[in-house]
């Protein structure tokens, strides 16, 4: 939740609810959240995704919004390595790829796909793991072993134990760079609440607020952020 509502207000900075509408890009959209916030707000989203699971999930979210909304709203099954087959180049004013990139052993190519789909002054949101933070976590919890094996690499269990890769920010950064895409802004996303358990159960809402406003504070406050679990990168194709 704390993940979801943080990147969604970094997300708020850069697409507000009183600019002219976007044409926005959900790469691997899940189940619709960060989707349905931005066409809340007036934009025009279309959802990607291979997963028919997810996407029936999305649908029934879909189905509780208003009708305006759900207008604005489109769903597409299909995977992010045909991002360049299913999309016209510069089709998108914002392209989001959160909790995507990860999985790739090289994400060149669908960095350069993402580019490639989005608009002359449009803009890129990435949500990756940290690779300057991957023993953190595991240390904090008493996981010595996984917190030796994070500092030999960018290699690691996800928590549902799923294998997968984290980005280190310099390097990403520069690689966006070199693909067009120089970078606007970042910030850290769970950098107080990452040791909370999966299934924490979420705190009175005063407590709730406070929770979300520190870490709101924290994911863009050096050195807090620079450990976060994970990173939210925007960069702008000029």
């Amino acid at each position: 939740m704390v993940r979801q509502e943080l990147v969604g207000r970094q997300l708020a900075a850069h697409l507000p609810a009183d600019a002219p509408p976007r044409r926005v890009l959900d790469v691997g959209c899940g189940q619709g959240t960060q989707a349905l916030l931005l066409a809340r707000r007036g934009h025009r989203v279309v959802g990607l995704d291979a997963s028919p699971a997810l996407l029936a999930d999305f649908a029934r979210a879909l189905d509780a919004e208003p009708p305006e909304v759900r207008a604005r709203v489109s769903t597409v099954r299909g995977d992010a390595e045909r991002l360049v087959e299913l999309f016209p180049p510069g089709a998108f004013d914002a392209v989001l790829c959160h909790g995507v990139l990860m999985y790739f052993d090289d994400p060149g190519p669908l960095l350069d796909a993402l580019a490639r789909v989005t608009a002359p002054g449009g803009l890129v949101s990435l949500l990756v793991r940290n690779g300057d933070a991957l023993a953190l976590r595991p240390g904090l919890l008493g996981d010595w072993e996984a917190a030796e094996r994070a500092f030999a690499g960018t290699a690691y269990l996800n928590r549902i134990g799923v294998g997968a890769r984290a980005d280190r920010l310099d390097e990403l950064t520069a690689a966006l760079a070199a693909g067009g895409l120089p970078t606007r802004a970042w910030y850290g996303v769970r950098v107080l609440t990452d040791a909370a358990p999966s299934d924490a159960p979420l705190p009175e809402p005063d407590e709730l607020d406070r929770v979300l406003a520190l870490a709101e504070r924290a994911g863009r406050t050096d050195p807090y952020r620079r450990v976060a679990a994970l990173l939210h990168v925007v960069a702008e194709r000029p």
